[in-house]
């Protein structure tokens, strides 16, 4: 487990998870949040529709953005105050994502500012936007635990 504290954090420390979104993943969401809309889940429906196929939920690929403001950076321990999105371009089923985050300002009051984005396996921009994190202040997790 990565725990970053304030103290510690630099303008430009940045890292990322990747995951190819599988079906079963839409299909998970689907079922946990109760979005069942055909863009997501009718292949029929979205044959018909303006992408041409289904897409997956934007708010999953947010979810991979949280994994990692939440286990690497900042990293464990830290608290999510705000998260600003824009949605650039659709993700498909089986397209593979990497969600990364950076730090470009150090606030006041132990705040940190990331820039949040996701991109395809073509390197295209699916998701920008800006998070507000709180780091711990101080270290908690210890080898004894």
């Amino acid at each position: 487990m990565i725990e970053n504290i304030y103290d510690e954090l630099k303008i430009g420390d940045s890292a990322y998870v990747e995951k190819t979104i599988t079906e079963t993943d839409v299909y998970l969401y689907a079922g946990i949040t109760g979005d069942f809309s055909w863009l997501h889940v009718n292949e029929m429906r979205a044959s018909k529709g303006h992408f041409k196929t289904r897409i997956v939920h934007g708010m999953l690929l947010v979810g991979l953005i949280s994994n990692v403001v939440g286990n690497q950076m900042p990293g464990s321990g830290t608290i999510y105050e705000s998260q600003n999105l824009r949605f650039i371009r659709p993700c498909f089923i089986n397209d593979t994502i990497k969600a990364r985050t950076e730090v470009v300002e150090l606030m006041e009051a132990g705040r940190v500012k990331l820039r949040t984005t996701c991109h395809n396996q073509r390197g295209e921009l699916v998701v920008d936007g800006e998070a507000i994190a709180i780091p711990p202040r101080k270290h908690v997790i210890t080898e004894e635990l």
